[in-house]
């Protein structure tokens, strides 16, 4: 069965550490990279005098400023991110060209088996100073210890990882050099939708190729990816592209490539871009204090349409609509309850439930923030003094349940309109499964009611009588006005 997946990896691709140099058989024939001519046209110049988008200028004036990286760490047997999955069966074709590049396929013993070995990670990245300073993914240095930087005129060097952000998949490098050529950073608020735009990065270990394509969508939420509004993309990327950056037609870096919606794992029309404000904003906490801060609210949302909207009186399915609240987090202690509706948070309107949690991330642990709410066919404003996120979600979206991983569930409480419809008192409706819980049949829409005849009531509850199982877990759930149990292996 073909699977849907966002694959961080697409644009992460692991190789042998012993094959991290020369991945392309062959003579190369160097040229000295020389400044580029401060005559060369920008793509929009280009197209005002032709009518038609020239990207020779853009790569000629900023392609030097885009880099290689290898990030040597050690593969364990599955321990790959979606991003950085290979095709392991012999009869897929993406099988075939990295054997044909690589030789034997990376994380795969001579008995096809996976294994543990020093592997390398190829990505991409951008440098943004000219002391050095280089923005890449996180993903692609995740567990490395060591990386290295290459440029287009073949110099090479061994970067310190200043500091990575796994929540926004960015990371800052540093290299000991200086005059370095640098990228123009752009404003992503000013792109529309439909604009030209220009990759540039590594695939395969290709380096600096260029791929081209519009913005598909921007502010776009992605499933478990809840505090970045990604830019949708059709530009083709592919394994090694990811950390290079996205230009609009000026030359401007407006995203760092992050990741594909793929069935195969590679391109298929769908790629996402972080925006480049968000990833300065992650970079200036990296460089000063190594980590990145964020503020927590601690409450479920979802989504509106015009009929739930109808309901709660609004003229307009705006705002953010609160399915569950954290009862120690701080929302509840401001007052917050499910069935508000957040309107505005410091004034800046939330357009819908995906912008939320970007918005609260976006604020300082133990500050203020002034939310407007609808609750009974009225505006309200409440004062909450907002939390840190650590592991647990800002605000979840709907759409972005709290996952359960041994159990392989996501889930989120029942809202009152369900439990009302339902009724039921508690409960957690599953609203994605695999692993064990698939085996044992579990759906989606299920309601989980207890484990191991204790209720559980939220998704914390459920965690941590997981956590406490042993091998199997006995679940009673509602399923088509019926309760039945389940019985889960959890081995």
């Amino acid at each position: 069965m073909n699977t849907r997946f966002l694959s961080r990896g697409v644009v992460a691709v692991a190789v042998a550490a012993a094959l991290s140099a020369g991945y392309v058989a062959g003579t190369r024939h160097v040229q000295p990279i020389t400044p580029a001519a401060a005559a060369a046209l920008m793509p929009a110049e280009a197209a005002a005098k032709t009518g038609i988008p020239d990207f020779s200028g853009l790569v000629e004036t900023y392609g030097p400023a885009v880099v290689n990286i290898s990030a040597k760490h050690v593969v364990k047997q599955a321990a790959q991110r979606g991003m950085q999955q290979l095709p392991v069966d012999p009869s897929d074709p993406f099988y075939q060209f990295f054997k044909h590049f690589y030789g034997q396929m990376p994380g795969m013993g001579g008995d096809g088996q996976p294994d543990d070995q020093p592997s390398a990670s190829l990505g991409s990245g951008f440098i943004i100073s000219t002391d050095g300073y280089i923005l890449t993914n996180a993903h692609v240095i995740d567990g490395a210890n060591v990386v290295t930087v290459k440029l287009t005129d073949k110099r090479e060097y061994k970067a310190k990882v200043v500091g990575a952000d796994k929540q926004s998949d960015v990371a800052v490098l540093k290299i000991s050099a200086s005059g370095l050529p640098t990228v123009k950073i752009g404003d992503p608020s000013q792109s529309k939708v439909g604009q030209w735009v220009v990759a540039i990065g590594s695939p395969y270990g290709f380096d600096n190729t260029v791929t081209s394509g519009i913005i598909s969508a921007k502010s776009r939420s992605l499933p478990d990816e809840n505090y970045t509004p990604f830019i949708q993309t059709d530009v083709p990327v592919n394994p090694g592209n990811s950390g290079g950056p996205l230009f609009n037609l000026n030359g401007e870096v407006i995203g760092i490539n992050s990741m594909i919606y793929s069935q195969t794992g590679g391109f298929q029309g769908l790629s996402f871009a972080i925006p480049i404000n968000e990833a300065i904003k992650v970079k200036d906490e990296l460089v000063k204090t190594g980590h990145v801060s964020r503020g927590r609210l601690g409450v479920a949302v979802q989504g509106l349409n015009q009929t739930l909207a109808s309901s709660f009186g609004l003229p307009k399915p705006d705002g953010a609509l609160v399915s569950s609240v954290d009862p120690s987090g701080p929302a509840a202690k401001a007052g917050l309850q499910p069935g508000d509706v957040i309107l505005s948070v410091n004034g800046t309107p939330v357009v819908d439930s995906t912008s939320l949690p970007s918005q609260i991330a976006g604020l300082k642990p133990g500050s203020k923030a002034e939310l407007q709410i609808w609750r009974d066919k009225s505006k309200k404003t409440v004062a909450v003094t907002l939390g840190a996120l650590s592991d647990a979600k800002v605000a979840s979206n709907d759409g972005s349940p709290v996952e359960q991983g041994r159990l392989g569930v996501a889930v989120r409480a029942l809202t009152p309109q369900e439990r009302s419809a339902t009724s039921l008192s508690h409960g957690l409706i599953v609203q994605q499964v695999s692993g064990p819980a698939a085996n044992a049949g579990i759906q989606p829409g299920d309601v989980i009611l207890a484990v191991n005849g204790r209720p559980v009531t939220s998704p914390d509850q459920l965690l941590s009588a997981v956590k406490g199982a042993g091998n199997s877990l006995a679940l009673l759930i509602q399923r088509d006005n019926a309760q039945i149990f389940v019985p889960v292996d959890l081995s």
